[in-house]
């Protein structure tokens, strides 16, 4: 139903100062056609009503409603010349309802500025007209009825086309408005897209980047070892392969969530410091020498769990990475409001300044994101991670 009045709406809306001039033309020939000079004619009486001249005069009157939405001022004011001419006979009916559209479609079809004066213009003729009348008028309901008459000419037209305009304006602006609201919602979309994808890309490269350089470690190691040691062979290989199907598990997860369109897409769960424990015997495979003391009996915030984790795991790495063998300590502990996340080893090196690598950067946005801060540098001749994280939901 509704497509169908689309449809028809945008048939007709081009073609619609045809449709009107056509339809005005029919019945003031039907009008004038009629002799009905009585009911017709306002004029002192000149060509009779039913004359076959009337017609061509009004047939130019009508082609003047080609330019009501195109250039209504113009029609409008040829228009009034046309029924100025027919003041010398008469000024039949057929000729206002011409004009009285005209007057309409200048209101509500024109430039602002033309709007204001056919207003001004409409209300100025009405004054003056009201002024003569009560001069020249004998009684009271003389005057009235003058005024009706005349008066209620230009006054309809224009006060039913200031209302159309005053609401044609008013739903503009409610359009316009809703294109700005759901352009901002389109803005913040992609900043929350972008957000979160760049959240995305930091968890990949704390993911593959940790797993990949035990990998690397691990399987320096296993090539270091001497024959006949196979106990300690698989335990490395076992390590080696456990840390290439997390990655490859994890990846896989991330790939999938961002190619998926859908809100709902299932996918592993994140990381949380209940799951340290895999860190701590992955570092030890290593060759690490970790000690940990953990507090993982507190509830804590989805966000900051996920960012602890990644901030021991990104630290571990680097340890691994730059001081193999040598000790590290893992601490995390709840003071008040706060959590305490703590690594220290046996370096003095940051991974910025010995390799160029963004961990260090990394593990800063993530303790920033959360609201908390982040310090890495030496410390007693050994390099501490330290992070302060807030243990409770802020409103």
């Amino acid at each position: 139903m509704n497509a169908g009045v689309e449809r028809l709406r945008a048939w007709a809306e081009p073609r619609m100062p045809v449709l009107v001039a056509v339809l005005q033309f029919a019945v003031g020939s039907v009008i004038l056609a009629s002799g009905l000079r009585e009911l017709v004619s306002l004029g002192p009486g000149g060509l009779a009503t039913d004359d076959p001249l009337r017609l061509l005069p009004f047939a130019v009157l009508c082609a003047t409603e080609l330019l009501r939405t195109r250039a209504p001022g113009v029609g409008l004011s040829a228009a009034l010349v046309l029924a100025g001419a027919e003041l010398f006979y008469d000024v039949a009916v057929p000729t206002l309802l011409v004009v009285m559209d005209l007057l309409f479609a200048a209101v509500v079809y024109g430039k602002r500025r033309t709007s204001r004066f056919v207003v001004w213009c409409a209300g100025a003729v009405v004054l003056v007209f009201a002024v003569l009348s009560i001069v020249s008028a004998h009684d009271f309901q003389e005057i009235v009825v003058r005024v009706v008459q005349v008066c209620s000419i230009p006054l309809i037209p224009v006060w039913w086309g200031v209302n159309v305009r005053q609401h044609r304006d008013a739903a503009a602006a409610e359009r316009a408005r809703a294109d700005q609201v759901a352009r901002i919602a389109d803005l913040d979309r992609d900043a929350a897209v972008r957000e979160e994808r760049a959240r995305m890309a930091r968890d990949l490269h704390d993911v593959i980047a940790g797993h990949l350089s035990a990998i690397a470690i691990q399987s320096a190691a296993a090539l270091s070892m001497v024959d006949g040691d196979t106990a300690a062979m698989r335990r490395v290989l076992k390590s080696v392969r456990e840390n290439s199907v997390q990655s490859l598990t994890e990846m896989r997860a991330m790939i999938h969530l961002l190619r998926s369109e859908k809100s709902g897409v299932e996918h592993t769960a994140p990381a949380r410091l209940r799951d340290i424990a895999q860190l701590l015997e992955s570092a030890r495979v290593a060759g690490l020498s970790v000690s940990a003391s953990a507090d993982l009996d507190a509830e804590l915030p989805v966000a900051v769990d996920l960012s602890a984790y990644r901030i021991v795991q990104e630290a571990l790495a680097n340890a691994v990475k730059h001081a193999p063998g040598s000790r590290a300590s893992v601490t995390v502990d709840r003071q008040d409001a706060t959590l305490v996340v703590e690594v220290v080893n046996d370096r003095t090196v940051s991974t910025v300044e010995s390799s160029g690598g963004r961990g260090l950067l990394h593990m800063r946005e993530r303790a920033e994101a959360v609201g908390g801060v982040l310090e890495a540098g030496p410390h007693e001749r050994q390099w501490r991670v330290r992070a302060e994280l807030p243990a409770e939901e802020t409103l």
